[in-house]
Order: structure tokens, then sequence, then C-alpha cells
């Protein structure tokens, strides 16, 4: 496994893999990893001669007011588990690397990214296309690996290559979830012991709404949704939103609708945890 830093030299060696007809499969990451991540990294190698795995904590998909500073970081943890995995390239620049000073230019999807955490956090999802679009450039993949965990996002980014001709197959990894039905995310570990326990009621909810809108239709949105809010209210919570939509369009589902998204994010102290369950109609 090697680590570059560099993004010309990585570039460099992707291309090259490329020339040599090597199938290059990539998994960007945050870092921080967990067994959700290790689940996208084992998908792309079953598929790719050449995988790489990004770890870059992106400045420009957050907010003044997020957690920039504070969000967790392991490098060294993280290189050993990408090396357990056979992972063949680590990707970790600066912010400094990845955009320069003079940096004027953006990639923006403008439906897709509207609702849920488009809303709550409006300088996110310019931030993640951005970010993606030029890491695709970079490591000039095949395929790339992203989580429903961030459900919104895996749908934005699959718009983005759809729309700009990324030669470039997105493949979907399942929400890994911790023994307790916890949904993975390197934020848990700002959670105290309480308010872990509390922010069950957040998947509680979901099932009790997939099962209500499952048995009723789309008839019960409203009461399931009414209903998911109370039990994470009840839990302590700060909801943010809890929603239902289409996962083509983002928008409220119609009699057309074959899949739905129902989503929540709510905070549990300080800590904004996201989960979802996906519904065949």
């Amino acid at each position: 496994m090697i680590i570059i830093n560099s993004r010309k030299e990585l570039q460099k060696f992707a291309l090259e893999q490329k020339k040599q007809g090597k199938v290059i499969g990539f998994v960007p990451t945050m870092g921080f990893l967990h067994d959700g991540h290790l689940s996208l990294i084992d998908i792309a190698r079953a598929k790719a001669d050449i995988v790489i795995v990004s770890i870059f904590v992106n400045p420009t998909q957050f907010a003044p007011t997020e957690d920039l500073d504070q969000y967790p970081r392991d490098f060294d943890r993280d290189a050993n588990l990408c090396a357990d995995r056979k992972v063949d390239v680590i990707f970790a620049p600066t912010p400094e690397e990845m955009y320069p000073d003079d940096a004027s230019t953006w990639v923006t999807e403008t439906e897709l990214s509207k609702p849920l955490c488009g809303a709550s956090r409006p300088t996110f999802f310019r931030g993640v296309t951005t970010v993606v679009a030029k890491l695709f450039l970079l490591t000039q993949p095949d395929f790339a690996v992203f989580g429903l965990k961030d459900a919104q996002q895996l749908f934005v980014i699959k718009r983005m290559v759809r729309d700009l001709d990324f030669p470039i197959e997105i493949i979907p990894g399942a929400l890994v979830r911790d023994s307790d039905g916890l949904a993975l995310s390197s934020r848990n570990r700002y959670l105290s012991d309480d308010e872990r326990s509390r922010a069950l009621s957040i998947h509680k909810s979901l099932l009790e709404a997939r099962e209500l809108i499952e048995k009723q239709g789309l008839s019960a949105i409203g009461s399931a949704l009414e209903n998911a809010k109370n039990i994470m209210a009840s839990a302590g919570g700060n909801v943010d939103y809890v929603s239902a939509l289409d996962i083509d369009t983002m928008k409220p589902p119609t009699p057309h609708t074959s899949q739905l998204l129902v989503a929540a994010a709510c905070f549990f102290g300080t800590t904004r945890l996201i989960d979802n369950e996906l519904i065949d109609l």
C-alpha cells in the first residue's frame, strides 16, 4: 500500500494504471474509519484491480458553525485498517493541496440536494459535489462505492455522474448498524452513554414509520412521520427533519413512486445524527 498526498502524483498514478488496463475502484471517505467504511472497501476490493481510498476531511462541506475542527481524525489507525483490507493507495491531501487559494469553480446539483440535509445545511452539497468531482478526476475510477447511510448524498452523486457524463459506475453499499441498531457514523464518538442510548429512538421511529407505510400505503405517511417525530422528541431528541420522499426526485411521493426514502436527522446533545429506511412500494 502506498500513501499519496499530491494531486498530480495521484492522477499520474491512476492514468498509468488505466493505460495498463487495470480496473480502478474508489472509496471516498473523511477518515476515522468504521465497519461501514470497511464494508465499502470490501465491495471495491472484490471488483477492482486497484483500490484507492481517499481520507480527506473536506472543509468546503462544513458551515462556519459546524464541527470541522472537532471532526475525529486518526490517520495511523485508518492506514492500518486500509492495509488490512488490502487497499492499494490512500490519497490523503491537505486542504491547501486540494483547493488553491484562488479556487473559484464549484459543481452544484440543484434539485435532489434541496430537501433534507440540503435544507438544513445549505452549503453542504455544493462542497460534496465539488470535492467528489475533483476526486473522480484525480483517481480516474471505473467505479466508486458510496454508502446508503448517506442516501441523499448517494442520489446526488449519481445525478451528478449522469448529468456531467462521468464514465463511472456508482455502486451503493448497505447501511451498516452497530449491534444495538444505531447507524454507524464517525460522529457517534461524540455521544455520551446516555445520549447514545436515547439516540436509538431514531432507528426505532423509522422502523415504526416503515411498518405503518408498508401496511397502509402512501395515505399513512403523515401519521407515520408525526409518530416518528414524537418518538425522537420523547427521547429528548431535537428533531431536524423526518421526511418521506421519492428516491428519484427527492420530492413527495406520487402514485408512480416505486421506492420511498424515509429519512431523519436529529440532535442528541450537540451531535447531529442521520438515518434512513428504504421502502419498496
